[in-house]
């Protein structure tokens, strides 16, 4: 399972956005292995438009939601202080998102380049898409 962060999902949904991403998005969602958790549905339907809610609701209702136990705030509060500890300033919404996923052992397909410090300084697992965007169980 990948949880597919906000960055991925602007990109999946944007007219214009990354081509790449569209396909490695599809790609997690074609087998049944992109995973959704609070703080990106709450982050990435807070900045949708009106008039996309119903279609992004409905695509997200089709997802395997990741859920988390309430210490999972203390946890992420821990990372943030790790992370500022070594000089970086990551934004508390991914550093909740990577605590979640690293909790659940799950891999994170982002876009948003917080999640590579994350990685590097707290073990949070990255997703590689395969080759044209299929899905790679390895990656």
């Amino acid at each position: 399972m990948v949880m597919i962060d906000t960055s991925a999902w602007v990109e999946f949904f944007r007219r214009d956005g990354d081509l790449s991403v569209k396909m490695a998005v599809k790609g997690l969602l074609d087998e049944y292995e992109g995973a959704l958790c609070g703080p990106v549905e709450m982050e990435f339907l807070g900045g949708a438009r009106e008039n996309e809610m119903p279609r992004i609701k409905a695509w997200f209702d089709l997802i395997p939601y990741v859920r988390n136990d309430l210490k999972i705030w203390r946890e992420a509060a821990e990372n943030f202080a790790k992370l500022k500890a070594k000089g970086f300033t990551i934004p508390w919404n991914d550093i909740l998102i990577g605590t979640i996923a690293k909790n659940q052992l799950i891999r994170v397909y982002a876009k948003d380049k917080h999640f590579n410090v994350m990685a590097e300084v707290l073990g949070v697992m990255l997703y590689q898409p395969g080759y044209n965007g299929m899905y790679n169980p390895e990656g």
